[in-house]
């Protein structure tokens, strides 16, 4: 099994997790922080553009996101736009492909595949769309996935649905698919959700499909690695 740090939190900041990650991407990738990381956090309502997004795949005037305190922030995964928030669970794998031997696409599948045995272990059958990323439940989609690779390594994840306002997806074009239906887990069930389950069995299956051994982390571990050898958020996606 591969080592693997994990940082397991209820909450953090967009910005300052985007930060994290990118510090941890820039330690990985000189050699400084030897295991993979995977990152189970939550954030607040964000709006995220990734670098194939452009200013109408945003359906809601400023004034209105203000309103609502949705941030945008434009990052450096594949992709178009795509929402977080309270009662989506988002999984950022910081890992070196080489260590998994697979490529960006086997990576994505098998994050996908995450997504879908987490669901099975809660009753949801959920699947793949053909020519279509994300993880499916007909034609609504319940799981977004998007990377982005930096010398070697992966980073950005996947982002699952458990109980969020669904109304926020109103707020964009989802992943650019005009006219998708945003599902949740508590929409699907009918009846909450509890969120430490859903972050147990997404710790589980990403142990067992990655062949992980988890070892916990703190977020001041994972910061003190981050500021010895990242850089700030702006200037990685400058450079």
């Amino acid at each position: 099994m591969k080592p693997c740090c994990l940082l397991d939190l209820p909450h953090l900041d967009y910005a300052e997790a985007l930060d994290l990650m990118l510090g941890l991407v820039e330690a990985k990738r000189t050699g400084r922080l030897t295991p993979e990381v995977l990152m189970l956090i939550e954030h607040e309502p964000v709006i995220t553009l990734g670098r194939r997004a452009g200013a109408g795949d945003i359906l809601a005037a400023d004034h209105l996101l203000d309103r609502l305190g949705v941030s945008v922030h434009r990052v450096q995964r594949g992709g178009l736009a795509t929402y977080h928030g309270p009662g989506q669970n988002v999984a950022y794998p910081v890992f070196n492909l080489a260590a998994f031997k697979m490529g960006v696409a086997d990576m994505v599948g098998l994050l996908e595949e995450v997504v879908i045995a987490v669901l099975a272990d809660f009753s949801i059958q959920a699947g793949r769309r053909e020519g279509q990323r994300g993880v499916w439940i007909g034609p609504a989609k319940i799981a977004s996935v998007g990377l982005a690779v930096q010398g070697g390594i992966v980073f950005h994840g996947v982002a699952l649905n458990r109980d969020p306002d669904l109304t926020h997806f109103d707020l964009i074009n989802p992943c650019g698919l005009t006219g998708v239906r945003m599902t949740a887990m508590t929409k699907e069930l009918g009846g909450p959700v509890d969120p430490d389950q859903v972050r147990a069995r997404l710790r589980a299956h990403f142990s067992r499909l990655f062949d992980l051994q988890l070892i916990p982390w703190t977020l001041s571990q994972a910061q003190e690695k981050a500021q010895n050898h990242g850089r700030t958020a702006t200037q990685a996606l400058v450079a």
